[in-house]
């Protein structure tokens, strides 16, 4: 047994966190989330049910819609049992997201996910069904501290400009691990997605332990990650850090 996958293979040893049980079968791909910012901004709710597919119900908390800009590296990109692969295992990743309820199960749902590899937008887009977007990234940690993050979409429309952000962020403080029922664990403890393609909704099961937040501090120089959904976010987002996580993922089912 690699290292690779032992590390990753340790996850399944703490699932007592979950809201539901792991997925049936093997997991197929680990992935680990590096230098991670949640970036959480409450929407209207009229907003937010115009931009949603109607076959999902908003996941709302007390009464509450939240949108999300989730920067942050991937690393260890790759199927389960195989080494990392210099043209894939590693690339900046951007997400807006928010959440959902289908069937009354609890998940994320995915605006956007903005890649810096191309192979993996291709393998994204084709098995997973999710909507991802090549960009030109970059994300380094100055002298200050902080992680200096830049995402440009290369693929805009004629009316919109392609969707950008510019940003730097840091942690502030110690770990933590945010408690259920609180505003934080709702945000974050999550453990599958939605998506859709054509008439058919798709779900993917994931697994990781608690997540490790730390409070965060965050200059937003331009953020437009929105506009292609017609939402203007206003109003100082609700920040988290995390420095790195293990995850692995289960094949995307029709639900």
């Amino acid at each position: 047994m690699s290292l690779l996958f032992a590390k990753f293979a340790a996850t399944l040893l703490e699932t007592a966190h979950r809201p539901f049980p792991l997925a049936a079968g093997p997991w197929v791909m680990n992935q680990t989330w590096s230098n991670l910012l949640f970036a959480h901004w409450c929407v209207p709710l009229e907003s937010m049910r115009k931009i949603l597919p109607p076959c999902f119900e908003m996941d709302l908390f007390e009464g509450r819609a939240y949108i999300g800009v989730v920067p942050f590296l991937m690393e260890d990109v790759s199927p389960r049992y195989c080494p990392n692969m210099p043209w894939l295992s590693t690339f900046p990743e951007l997400n807006v997201r928010t959440y959902v309820r289908y069937k009354d199960q609890p998940g994320v749902y995915f605006f956007s996910l903005d890649a810096g590899n191309p192979v993996a937008v291709w393998v994204a887009r084709t098995a997973y069904h999710l909507p991802y977007f090549n960009a030109e990234m970059r994300i380094e940690q100055g002298a200050d501290g902080y992680f200096h993050y830049q995402s440009l979409r290369k693929e805009a429309s004629e009316k919109i400009a392609a969707p950008c952000l510019r940003a730097r962020y840091k942690a502030v403080g110690p770990v933590w691990k945010s408690v259920p029922g609180s505003l934080d664990h709702f945000l974050t403890e999550r453990y599958c997605l939605f998506t859709t393609h054509g008439s058919r909704v798709y779900r993917g099961d994931i697994h990781h332990k608690p997540w490790p937040l730390q409070d965060a501090v965050a200059d937003f120089q331009v953020n437009t990650m929105t506009a292609p959904l017609g939402l203007e976010l206003s109003g100082e987002p609700l920040l988290h850090f995390v420095e790195g996580i293990e995850t692995v993922e289960w094949p995307i089912q029709a639900c």
